[in-house]
């Protein structure tokens, strides 16, 4: 984020990602492996650990968080090559689990699976194909949407992987070295599992150094992929690769834009960090909205979001500015409007940015509540999955409190059911979404 007063309103992936600039390179033949490096947890073995599995971990703490810091590990059975399978073993010697490992990490174990059963790779592929299939099949995604989470990394048993399906495409994104490891082996699989043909894939340059991962060394690359054109809930949206943050669409709020939609009929709209237009869409087709003003500061978004209008053939007003800037006019103007819908991206990125990034939900909450006429619909989001769904709530809480407003709270949301989280592991749950009558 730039400055604690001007988002680029939703420029920033909700996970924070950049897309890579190597996406279409192809990999040299014969590529090397990636060669295992001096293992600096190497220590005395532990009584019985001749008899353990190998490759082997062990534990000097309990934890069921799929993420395991280097404090938490104890021994380690020699040299392990980075991106391997490892067998984890509890304090007390018992079998705990699989994981990957990879030393140079920040997170060197990387939990997949907890229990005493063998665990190979026959059971990571099957973990691609339970994903799927509670996509496909349970939650019968396919008869809304041609655009949905396949995959969500920790939650369904793959840390460091996430793939999204739109229309033919998957676009994966991967942030472990074990994962980058069996593209090879897992994008044939996943073709397969969703009927699809193309994909493109992305790492963050940062993660990449930090676990090893050679660009250079990416999947053969499939037919090139710009501009594909997905159908949610009825609706038709655009979405442009080279373009766009991740993908320029967002899935994980589409059983929200439904909602969204349905209690606007009639009324006049805001949406402020439209994005891609999703839920100004949404609003003015499916809902009736009489009018819908839409404001992004990123002008690609912007285009992308007139387009995805007029697409579908529908007349909304969209506003090239920043939130906080657009907000303070309606302010002063006297402006007021029925809906108020507030998506921005993350503001709270890690946790040395975790009290800017509060300061920045209060101020804009503050504004886009005064926006709203008294009895009007409020809803705010937040995608940073450091803040808890309680934090937020209080702080939207306080931001009506500074403007000497009540709210008639309905309710919080989060992402579709294609977007689960852990039990284990709070912070994937990552998407909050709130639901109010400003009084």
């Amino acid at each position: 984020m730039n400055d604690s007063h001007s988002p680029r309103s939703s420029y920033h992936p909700r996970d924070s990602r950049s897309k890579p600039s190597w996406r279409d390179r192809r990999p040299p033949a014969g590529r090397p492996r990636t060669a295992p490096k001096k293992n600096l947890f190497v220590n005395k073995s532990p009584e019985g650990s001749e008899s353990w599995l190998s490759p082997w971990v062990e534990l000097k703490y309990f934890t069921y968080n799929p993420a395991v810091f280097p404090r938490m590990l104890g021994s380690v059975s020699g040299e392990i090559a980075p991106g391997s399978l490892v067998h984890v073993y509890d304090k007390n010697g018992e079998l705990f689990g699989s994981g990957f490992w990879n030393e140079t990490s920040r997170t060197p174990l990387r939990m997949v699976y907890h229990g005493r059963d063998a665990f190979g790779e026959r059971e990571l592929d099957a973990a691609l194909e339970r994903a799927v299939k509670l996509r496909r099949d349970i939650l019968r995604l396919d008869e809304t949407t041609n655009a949905y989470r396949v995959l969500h990394g920790d939650s369904d048993g793959v840390g460091g992987l996430v793939v999204d399906r739109y229309a033919d495409v998957l676009s994966l994104e991967v942030s472990t070295l074990a994962v980058w490891q069996r593209l090879e082996r897992w994008l044939p699989l996943l073709h397969r599992l969703c009927d699809t043909r193309r994909h493109v894939i992305q790492v963050d340059d940062g993660i990449a150094r930090m676990e090893g991962i050679r660009p250079e060394d990416a999947p053969e690359s499939s037919a090139p992929v710009k501009l594909v054109k997905i159908v949610e809930n009825g609706i038709t949206y655009e979405v442009d690769f080279a373009q766009g943050h991740k993908t320029g669409f967002f899935c994980d709020q589409r059983d929200n834009r439904l909602k969204f939609a349905s209690l606007v009929k009639g009324g006049t709209v805001l949406d402020l960090c439209c994005y891609s237009g999703g839920f100004s869409i949404a609003a003015k087709m499916l809902g009736g909205a009489a009018e819908v003003t839409a404001v992004d500061l990123d002008e690609k978004a912007v285009a992308m979001a007139r387009r995805n209008a007029n697409i579908n053939q529908q007349r909304i007003e969209f506003v090239h500015a920043d939130a906080f800037v657009y907000a303070r006019q309606m302010v002063r103007n006297g402006r007021l409007f029925d809906a108020v819908l507030l998506d921005p991206p993350k503001f709270i990125i890690g946790r040395d940015g975790f009290e800017e990034g509060i300061k920045k939900y209060h101020d804009l909450n503050m504004l886009g509540l005064q926006c709203v006429r008294p009895g009007g619909l409020f809803v705010t989001c937040s995608c940073s999955g450091l803040l808890s769904p309680y934090e937020f709530e209080q702080t939207v809480i306080k931001a009506a409190q500074r403007q000497g407003r009540k709210l008639q709270i309905m309710g919080m949301t989060g992402p579709g059911w294609d977007h689960p989280y852990l039990s284990t592991y709070p912070e994937g749950r990552y998407l909050k979404v709130l639901w109010a009558i400003a009084l």
